[in-house]
């Protein structure tokens, strides 16, 4: 096992990470923007205002992309898994 592909293999992981980890952090930055827009406008200051319709729309957005996630991880996993005979050669 040489540099390259441990700098390889950093490298996928951390765009795998992204890939997953990116449409529920864009919706939840999405959803808390808007919020946060409405409190503003109106003054409200209610914690759990921002925080329900981000919990509901969270789990409405992983609902929808759960699939694709995991289907990615398992992909790369198995990925990882084929590489490991060929980590010692």
């Amino acid at each position: 096992m040489d540099t390259a592909m441990v700098i390889d293999l950093g490298k996928q992981t951390i765009w795998v990470t992204i890939l997953i980890s990116a449409p529920l952090l864009g919706v939840a930055l999405a959803v808390g923007l808007f919020i946060g827009i409405i409190q503003a406008a109106t003054s409200i200051n209610e914690m759990t205002l921002s925080f329900i319709p981000k919990l509901l729309v969270m789990a409405m957005a992983l609902a929808l992309f759960g699939s694709w996630q995991l289907v990615t991880l398992v992909d790369f996993a198995r990925s990882i898994f084929e590489r490991i005979p060929t980590l010692f050669m």
